[in-house]
Protein backbone atom coordinates (compact mmCIF):
# COMPACT_ATOMS: atom_id res chain seq x y z
CA UNK A 1 0.00 0.00 0.00
CA UNK A 2 1.51 3.76 -0.95
CA UNK A 3 0.77 6.84 0.46
CA UNK A 4 1.51 10.28 -1.50
CA UNK A 5 1.68 13.07 1.29
CA UNK A 6 1.06 15.77 -0.96
CA UNK A 7 2.58 18.00 -3.96
CA UNK A 8 6.30 18.66 -4.20
CA UNK A 9 5.85 22.36 -3.16
CA UNK A 10 2.52 21.46 -0.60
CA UNK A 11 3.01 20.51 2.84
CA UNK A 12 0.39 22.70 4.43
CA UNK A 13 2.09 22.51 7.44
CA UNK A 14 4.70 25.65 7.95
CA UNK A 15 3.41 27.35 4.62
CA UNK A 16 1.85 30.78 5.07
CA UNK A 17 -1.95 31.29 4.05
CA UNK A 18 -2.94 33.66 1.39
CA UNK A 19 -3.18 36.59 3.85
CA UNK A 20 -0.12 36.33 5.79
CA UNK A 21 1.49 37.66 1.82
CA UNK A 22 0.09 41.24 2.70
CA UNK A 23 0.87 41.63 6.03
CA UNK A 24 2.31 44.86 5.88
CA UNK A 25 -0.84 46.59 3.11
CA UNK A 26 -2.71 45.78 6.43
CA UNK A 27 -0.95 47.07 9.11
CA UNK A 28 -0.41 50.55 7.15
CA UNK A 29 -4.03 50.57 6.26
CA UNK A 30 -5.01 49.34 9.92
CA UNK A 31 -2.99 52.82 11.42
CA UNK A 32 -4.26 54.98 8.86
CA UNK A 33 -7.93 53.76 9.29
CA UNK A 34 -8.00 53.63 13.15
CA UNK A 35 -6.30 57.25 13.30
CA UNK A 36 -9.25 58.74 10.66
CA UNK A 37 -11.70 56.58 12.62
CA UNK A 38 -10.80 58.78 16.53
CA UNK A 39 -10.86 62.31 14.24
CA UNK A 40 -14.13 61.33 12.55
CA UNK A 41 -16.21 60.11 15.79
CA UNK A 42 -15.09 63.35 17.73
CA UNK A 43 -16.35 65.39 14.58
CA UNK A 44 -19.85 63.22 14.83
CA UNK A 45 -20.31 63.89 18.32
CA UNK A 46 -19.79 67.17 17.90
CA UNK A 47 -21.84 67.91 14.78
CA UNK A 48 -24.81 65.70 15.95
CA UNK A 49 -24.50 64.14 12.61
CA UNK A 50 -26.54 60.49 12.50
CA UNK A 51 -24.67 60.09 8.87
CA UNK A 52 -21.07 60.99 10.08
CA UNK A 53 -22.03 58.81 12.99
CA UNK A 54 -23.33 55.71 11.34
CA UNK A 55 -19.92 56.44 8.74
CA UNK A 56 -17.57 56.18 12.23
CA UNK A 57 -19.11 53.19 13.14
CA UNK A 58 -18.52 51.49 9.92
CA UNK A 59 -15.29 52.54 10.30
CA UNK A 60 -14.58 51.45 13.61
CA UNK A 61 -15.59 47.97 12.06
CA UNK A 62 -13.07 48.47 9.54
CA UNK A 63 -10.65 49.02 12.59
CA UNK A 64 -11.51 45.84 14.43
CA UNK A 65 -11.49 43.75 11.32
CA UNK A 66 -8.45 45.14 10.02
CA UNK A 67 -6.97 44.41 13.30
CA UNK A 68 -8.32 40.77 13.89
CA UNK A 69 -6.97 40.01 10.05
CA UNK A 70 -3.40 41.21 11.40
CA UNK A 71 -3.92 39.12 14.48
CA UNK A 72 -4.92 35.92 12.15
CA UNK A 73 -2.37 35.99 9.97
CA UNK A 74 0.47 36.71 12.94
CA UNK A 75 -1.26 33.82 15.39
CA UNK A 76 -1.41 31.30 12.15
CA UNK A 77 2.23 31.95 10.78
CA UNK A 78 4.08 31.35 14.69
CA UNK A 79 1.67 28.48 15.29
CA UNK A 80 3.84 27.04 12.35
CA UNK A 81 6.95 26.08 15.04
CA UNK A 82 3.96 23.93 16.73
CA UNK A 83 4.41 20.34 15.69
CA UNK A 84 1.02 19.55 17.71
CA UNK A 85 -0.88 21.28 15.77
CA UNK A 86 -0.70 19.91 12.24
CA UNK A 87 -2.46 22.20 10.07
CA UNK A 88 -1.21 24.96 12.12
CA UNK A 89 -3.53 27.69 13.07
CA UNK A 90 -4.58 28.91 9.00
CA UNK A 91 -8.51 28.83 10.22
CA UNK A 92 -8.18 31.93 12.37
CA UNK A 93 -8.03 33.93 9.06
CA UNK A 94 -11.22 32.62 7.90
CA UNK A 95 -12.82 33.03 12.20
CA UNK A 96 -11.62 36.84 11.99
CA UNK A 97 -13.38 37.05 8.40
CA UNK A 98 -16.58 35.21 10.31
CA UNK A 99 -16.11 37.72 13.35
CA UNK A 100 -16.10 40.92 10.83
CA UNK A 101 -19.26 39.89 9.06
CA UNK A 102 -21.15 39.79 12.82
CA UNK A 103 -19.50 42.96 13.58
CA UNK A 104 -20.70 44.63 10.22
CA UNK A 105 -23.69 43.42 10.86
CA UNK A 106 -24.31 44.32 14.40
CA UNK A 107 -23.31 47.94 13.61
CA UNK A 108 -25.31 48.27 10.77
CA UNK A 109 -29.08 47.46 12.75
CA UNK A 110 -27.60 49.67 15.36
CA UNK A 111 -27.70 52.37 12.61
CA UNK A 112 -31.27 51.89 11.15
CA UNK A 113 -32.46 51.85 14.93
CA UNK A 114 -31.32 55.11 15.79
CA UNK A 115 -31.40 56.02 12.19
CA UNK A 116 -35.22 55.74 12.43
CA UNK A 117 -35.67 56.59 16.12
CA UNK A 118 -34.56 59.52 14.71
CA UNK A 119 -36.23 60.33 11.97
CA UNK A 120 -39.04 63.40 12.31
CA UNK A 121 -36.58 65.12 15.52
CA UNK A 122 -35.59 68.89 14.82
CA UNK A 123 -31.75 67.91 14.70
CA UNK A 124 -29.51 70.91 13.35
CA UNK A 125 -26.79 69.68 11.97
CA UNK A 126 -23.88 71.81 10.32
CA UNK A 127 -23.33 70.63 7.03
CA UNK A 128 -19.41 72.19 6.19
CA UNK A 129 -17.56 70.04 8.82
CA UNK A 130 -19.59 67.18 7.51
CA UNK A 131 -18.62 67.84 4.03
CA UNK A 132 -14.86 68.12 4.99
CA UNK A 133 -15.01 64.88 6.65
CA UNK A 134 -16.66 63.28 4.09
CA UNK A 135 -14.48 63.76 1.22
CA UNK A 136 -11.66 63.48 3.46
CA UNK A 137 -12.73 59.79 4.36
CA UNK A 138 -13.49 59.42 0.95
CA UNK A 139 -9.77 59.79 0.20
CA UNK A 140 -8.76 57.87 2.85
CA UNK A 141 -10.58 54.92 1.73
CA UNK A 142 -9.78 55.27 -1.85
CA UNK A 143 -6.29 54.72 -0.64
CA UNK A 144 -6.95 51.62 1.41
CA UNK A 145 -8.62 50.17 -1.00
CA UNK A 146 -5.46 50.05 -3.36
CA UNK A 147 -3.48 48.98 -1.03
CA UNK A 148 -6.04 46.01 -0.12
CA UNK A 149 -7.53 45.30 -3.75
CA UNK A 150 -4.75 42.39 -4.84
CA UNK A 151 -4.63 40.45 -2.01
CA UNK A 152 -8.36 40.39 -1.67
CA UNK A 153 -8.37 38.39 -4.32
CA UNK A 154 -6.25 35.54 -2.73
CA UNK A 155 -7.45 35.90 0.86
CA UNK A 156 -10.68 35.40 2.51
CA UNK A 157 -9.59 37.33 5.32
CA UNK A 158 -7.71 40.62 3.77
CA UNK A 159 -11.47 40.28 1.11
CA UNK A 160 -13.13 40.39 4.53
CA UNK A 161 -11.30 44.09 5.13
CA UNK A 162 -11.62 45.04 1.62
CA UNK A 163 -15.45 44.91 1.68
CA UNK A 164 -15.51 47.07 4.93
CA UNK A 165 -13.20 49.49 3.56
CA UNK A 166 -15.22 49.10 0.14
CA UNK A 167 -18.69 49.85 2.40
CA UNK A 168 -17.33 52.58 4.06
CA UNK A 169 -16.22 54.31 0.92
CA UNK A 170 -19.07 54.39 -0.12
CA UNK A 171 -20.44 55.49 3.15
CA UNK A 172 -18.49 58.54 2.92
CA UNK A 173 -20.39 59.55 -0.63
CA UNK A 174 -23.05 59.34 1.17
CA UNK A 175 -21.84 62.09 3.94
CA UNK A 176 -20.90 64.26 1.18
CA UNK A 177 -24.45 63.75 -0.35
CA UNK A 178 -25.86 64.77 2.68
CA UNK A 179 -23.39 67.69 3.41
CA UNK A 180 -24.51 68.72 0.44
CA UNK A 181 -27.84 68.81 1.09
CA UNK A 182 -27.42 70.33 4.20
CA UNK A 183 -25.70 73.13 2.38
CA UNK A 184 -27.80 74.08 0.04
CA UNK A 185 -31.54 72.97 1.10
CA UNK A 186 -31.38 72.86 4.77
CA UNK A 187 -33.10 69.53 4.18
CA UNK A 188 -32.20 68.12 7.68
CA UNK A 189 -34.16 64.83 7.59
CA UNK A 190 -31.38 63.85 4.69
CA UNK A 191 -28.75 63.55 7.78
CA UNK A 192 -30.91 60.23 8.82
CA UNK A 193 -31.58 59.18 5.59
CA UNK A 194 -28.34 58.82 4.75
CA UNK A 195 -27.53 57.03 8.08
CA UNK A 196 -30.08 54.05 7.49
CA UNK A 197 -28.81 53.82 3.10
CA UNK A 198 -25.19 53.28 4.82
CA UNK A 199 -27.06 50.62 7.09
CA UNK A 200 -28.67 48.94 4.47
CA UNK A 201 -25.95 48.67 2.13
CA UNK A 202 -23.84 46.96 4.82
CA UNK A 203 -26.29 43.93 5.49
CA UNK A 204 -26.07 41.70 2.36
CA UNK A 205 -22.52 42.19 1.88
CA UNK A 206 -21.82 40.82 5.46
CA UNK A 207 -24.21 38.21 4.84
CA UNK A 208 -22.15 36.87 1.74
CA UNK A 209 -18.68 36.97 4.10
CA UNK A 210 -20.44 35.27 6.30
CA UNK A 211 -21.78 32.66 4.26
CA UNK A 212 -18.27 31.99 2.51
CA UNK A 213 -16.65 31.70 5.61
CA UNK A 214 -18.68 29.20 7.50
CA UNK A 215 -19.04 27.28 4.16
CA UNK A 216 -14.64 26.66 4.94
CA UNK A 217 -15.28 26.10 8.50
CA UNK A 218 -18.34 23.36 7.51
CA UNK A 219 -15.68 21.52 5.60
CA UNK A 220 -17.77 22.31 2.38
CA UNK A 221 -16.21 20.87 -0.86
CA UNK A 222 -14.48 25.13 -2.44
CA UNK A 223 -17.62 26.57 -4.78
CA UNK A 224 -15.31 26.08 -7.94
CA UNK A 225 -14.47 22.52 -7.23
CA UNK A 226 -16.61 19.48 -8.90
CA UNK A 227 -16.40 16.27 -6.70
CA UNK A 228 -18.28 14.25 -8.98
CA UNK A 229 -16.07 15.18 -11.87
CA UNK A 230 -12.63 15.06 -9.78
CA UNK A 231 -13.79 11.34 -8.67
CA UNK A 232 -14.25 10.78 -12.74
CA UNK A 233 -10.53 12.54 -13.71
CA UNK A 234 -9.13 10.64 -10.66
CA UNK A 235 -10.88 7.15 -11.85
CA UNK A 236 -9.59 7.54 -15.55
CA UNK A 237 -6.00 7.57 -14.63
CA UNK A 238 -4.26 4.40 -16.32
CA UNK A 239 -4.47 1.32 -13.78
CA UNK A 240 -7.06 3.06 -11.40
CA UNK A 241 -10.29 0.86 -11.59
CA UNK A 242 -12.20 2.51 -8.27
CA UNK A 243 -11.90 5.57 -7.03
CA UNK A 244 -13.46 6.21 -3.48
CA UNK A 245 -13.52 7.85 0.48
CA UNK A 246 -13.03 11.51 -1.69
CA UNK A 247 -12.39 14.20 0.82
CA UNK A 248 -12.18 18.51 -0.43
CA UNK A 249 -11.77 21.36 1.62
CA UNK A 250 -10.50 24.34 1.68
CA UNK A 251 -8.17 25.18 5.08
CA UNK A 252 -8.37 28.78 4.48
CA UNK A 253 -8.05 31.09 1.81
CA UNK A 254 -5.86 29.56 -1.36
CA UNK A 255 -4.87 26.09 0.48
CA UNK A 256 -7.66 23.54 -0.83
CA UNK A 257 -7.12 20.06 0.55
CA UNK A 258 -7.90 16.54 -0.91
CA UNK A 259 -8.12 12.98 0.18
CA UNK A 260 -8.71 9.69 -1.51
CA UNK A 261 -7.93 6.32 -2.07
CA UNK A 262 -7.42 4.81 -5.47
CA UNK A 263 -8.03 1.32 -6.40
CA UNK A 264 -5.47 -0.26 -9.02
CA UNK A 265 -5.85 -3.15 -10.77
CA UNK A 266 -3.34 -6.10 -10.71
CA UNK A 267 0.46 -5.56 -10.96
CA UNK A 268 -0.14 -1.51 -11.78
CA UNK A 269 2.83 0.11 -10.48
CA UNK A 270 1.77 2.44 -7.84
CA UNK A 271 4.37 5.63 -8.00
CA UNK A 272 3.01 6.25 -12.11
CA UNK A 273 -0.52 6.43 -10.94
CA UNK A 274 0.53 8.81 -7.39
CA UNK A 275 2.37 11.20 -10.20
CA UNK A 276 -0.69 11.09 -12.58
CA UNK A 277 -3.11 11.68 -9.30
CA UNK A 278 -1.24 14.46 -8.33
CA UNK A 279 -0.55 16.19 -11.19
CA UNK A 280 -4.09 16.17 -11.83
CA UNK A 281 -5.25 17.55 -8.82
CA UNK A 282 -2.98 20.33 -9.37
CA UNK A 283 -3.29 21.28 -12.62
CA UNK A 284 -6.59 21.01 -13.29
CA UNK A 285 -8.31 21.54 -9.94
CA UNK A 286 -5.59 24.13 -8.35
CA UNK A 287 -5.10 21.48 -5.17
CA UNK A 288 -1.65 21.18 -4.49
CA UNK A 289 -1.81 19.23 -1.00
CA UNK A 290 -3.48 16.17 -1.43
CA UNK A 291 -3.04 12.84 0.63
CA UNK A 292 -3.90 9.35 -1.42
CA UNK A 293 -4.09 6.16 -0.25
CA UNK A 294 -3.53 3.53 -3.40
CA UNK A 295 -5.07 0.22 -3.04
CA UNK A 296 -4.54 -3.08 -4.71
CA UNK A 297 -7.99 -4.10 -6.22
CA UNK A 298 -8.14 -7.36 -3.51
CA UNK A 299 -7.21 -4.97 -0.51
CA UNK A 300 -10.40 -4.91 2.26
CA UNK A 301 -10.98 -2.82 5.30
CA UNK A 302 -11.97 0.44 3.83
CA UNK A 303 -15.51 -0.77 3.87
CA UNK A 304 -15.70 -1.24 7.80
CA UNK A 305 -14.97 2.43 8.21
CA UNK A 306 -18.88 3.92 9.29
CA UNK A 307 -18.48 7.48 8.21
Amino acid sequence: MSHDHGAAHGHVHGALGAGARYRGRLQVAFVVIAAFFVLQLAVALVTGSLALLSDAGHMLTDTVGLGLALAAITVAARAGRDRGRTYGLYRLEVLAALANAFLLIAVALYVLVEAILRIGDDVDVPGAPVLVMGVVGLLVNLGVLLLLREGSRDSMNVRGAYLEVLGDALGSVGVIVAAVVLLTLSWEPIDSVVGVAIGVFMVPRALRLARDALRVLSEIAPAHVDVDALTADLGAIPGVVDVHDVHVWTLTSGMDVATGHLVVAGETLHHPVLDAARTLLGARYGIEHATLQVEPEDHTGCEDVTW
